[in-house]
């Protein structure tokens, strides 16, 4: 393993934040590309298993998107204590301080899993990587980051997530407009809201980011106007503060809690509700959905009958009662008709629901406008704002994108990967992904993804699920190890069996019916499918290691017998 000083190159690869650059390629067993929470559990699961790794991070410090989305009111929407890493050498010494901890808190919370795990001495940071290739004659990949660092491995693992590459809508003149213009993921003063106070700002996008930005920043600006496509179905998140205490007596079962996570689909400590909407009578329903709303968070569709997804009349109901609650919180009546309109504005549950706190009551104040981009559409941008289709021009200060990530494929598009073919996955992709067991893809032997395409990524609590999927690709590693495999590589016809049978679950559920980042429908030009699996995380366990156990589906080639 590995060790550097504060200052030092790390055993040869250069500390991205030091800028060394020309130093000795360094040769190691496993050079993980991301130090968000699967790149930071890679790497944790490889050194206990005597692998030498290291990981090169883009950005300056741990965290992954919680370094990135710096936003005002970011926040993670799956609850805690689900949240978090499961090694109890992490939760005995940590509390969180509410049940859906900020963007600040989750980042002093990976500066305690740095601290505890020891995990910087094996990171080069500010390591953008410019450069991937594998070499068929030596089974092994050389990897090069901008700032001159070189690594050569046998195996790689892609842990760049699912929300990576930001998206920018192709704006008429947008380079034309001189005010601030902000990406979500690119806040410049972390979580500060203040520099809208006073000041006229536009916010485009309906979907998490914009939610809880919206929420932050109708309390500070002169004037905000928020650009909706489509209205979301909005969950309450029904937040709250957590003791010390309260956590310090529930520790007591945190192992077996996290443990029952991964026996779930979603990776969250629901009760699983069995059967249909149908069950009960109409009472029976109204008492049961009383009960879960009351709940907050995921639970009124996670922990409800799960037949709203392929049963339109169930998902019906499910949005009556959704708009019974939400309604009356919105007071002026036409932001109320098109916030929360008398009929779904898409099936319930086909896009991802954002949890709020209080966005009705912000979007309903006076100084919030509500523009329908689909009834009036972003016409051109102008030196000073925005133009929409009725020509009326409206001036703004501050513009922020929530307009989302090119989701699942962007991190891994948006590297320069070649493999044995020479191929890169902007390429490789161009007609759809494809990949084997969500983790494997032809033509790049010994690259395994983590939470990205074709896996169980955005259906899941993300901790949860990335454990399950990293213990899985150890286990390959240290299958190949003891069984002298040089390489593995997924063969074409398994990817096929693989996007195949993700493509027939989606076409049994109302999911295609909906434009939607699950689907790549968010990105023009990308191929509309069905990016996730849809088993969930237990049965995606069971798949992979039964692949594991025969390697099917793989080309695998031998090392030569030790004499």
């Amino acid at each position: 393993m590995s060790s550097t000083s504060a200052n030092g190159a790390v055993n040869g690869v250069a500390n991205g934040t030091n800028g060394t650059n020309g130093t000795a390629a360094q040769e190691v067993d496993v050079l993980i590309i991301g130090a968000g929470f699967g790149g930071c559990y890679s790497l944790y699961r490889l050194r206990q298993q005597g692998f030498k790794t290291h990981l090169f991070e883009a950005g300056s410090y741990l965290g992954g998107v919680w370094q990135n989305n710096t936003y005002p009111g970011a926040r993670v929407d799956s609850e805690i204590p689900y949240y978090q890493y499961s090694m109890p050498e992490v939760w005995r010494k940590w509390n969180f301080s509410e049940r859906f901890p900020s963007g600040q808190e989750l980042k002093a919370y990976f500066k305690h899993v740095d601290e505890t795990l020891d995990l910087s001495k094996d990171i080069s940071f500010n390591a953008t990587v410019a450069d991937v290739q594998y070499d068929s004659t030596t089974a092994k990949w050389t990897v090069k980051t901008e700032s001159g660092a070189t690594a050569v491995c046998r195996f790689l693992i892609c842990a760049t997530g699912s929300s990576f590459k930001p998206h920018f809508p192709a704006f008429k003149n947008l380079d034309k407009y001189k005010g601030e213009l902000i990406h979500s993921t690119r806040w410049p003063n972390d979580a500060d809201a203040s520099i809208t106070k006073g000041k006229r700002v536009a916010i485009i996008g309906s979907g998490a980011t914009a939610v809880q930005c919206t929420q932050e920043i109708a309390k500070q600006a002169q004037h905000l106007t928020v650009y909706v496509r489509t209205a979301s179905i909005s969950l309450p998140m029904f937040q709250r503060p957590l003791s010390e205490f309260e956590q310090r007596v529930n520790k007591s079962i945190y192992s077996g809690l996290l443990a029952r996570c991964r026996a779930t689909k979603s990776g969250l400590g629901y009760d699983p509700r069995p059967g249909s909407t149908w069950d009960l009578i109409d009472a029976e329903r109204e008492e049961l959905w009383e009960e879960l709303w009351a709940r907050g968070g995921f639970n009124f569709n996670q922990a409800n009958h799960r037949d709203f997804l392929v049963d339109k009349k169930a998902g019906e109901m499910m949005y009556a009662f959704w708009a019974k609650k939400t309604r009356p919180r919105v007071k002026n009546p036409a932001k109320a008709a098109f916030l929360v309109p008398e009929k779904p504005p898409f099936a319930f549950g086909t896009k991802r629901s954002s949890l709020e706190q209080d966005y009705y009551e912000c979007i309903d104040q006076d100084n919030v406008d509500v523009v329908d981009l689909k009834a009036n559409a972003i016409q051109e941008f102008s030196e000073g704002g925005i133009i929409t289709a009725d020509g009326n021009e409206r001036p703004f200060d501050i513009v922020v994108m929530a307009t989302g990530f090119d989701a699942m494929t962007g991190s891994l598009t948006n590297m320069n990967i070649k493999g044995n073919d020479g191929v890169t996955f902007e390429e490789r992709w161009k007609d759809g992904v494809f990949t084997h067991l969500g983790m494997c893809s032809s033509g790049c032997p010994n690259l395994f993804m983590v939470y990205g395409p074709q896996a169980p990524t955005a259906f899941t609590n993300g901790p949860v699920f990335i454990e399950v999927q990293v213990d899985i690709i150890v286990d390959f590693l240290k299958k190949l190890r003891s069984e002298n495999i040089v390489s593995i590589e997924a063969q074409r016809p398994a990817e096929e069996k693989w996007k195949q049978a993700i493509q027939d679950a989606n076409d049994k559920t109302l999911l295609p019916l909906t434009d939607s980042w699950y689907m790549g429908a968010n990105v023009p030009g990308k191929k509309r499918e069905q990016l996730n699996y849809l088993g969930g995380i237990q049965q995606y366990e069971v798949e992979c290691r039964t692949a594991l156990e025969t390697l099917e589906g793989f080309t695998i080639v031998r090392g030569e017998a030790s004499q």
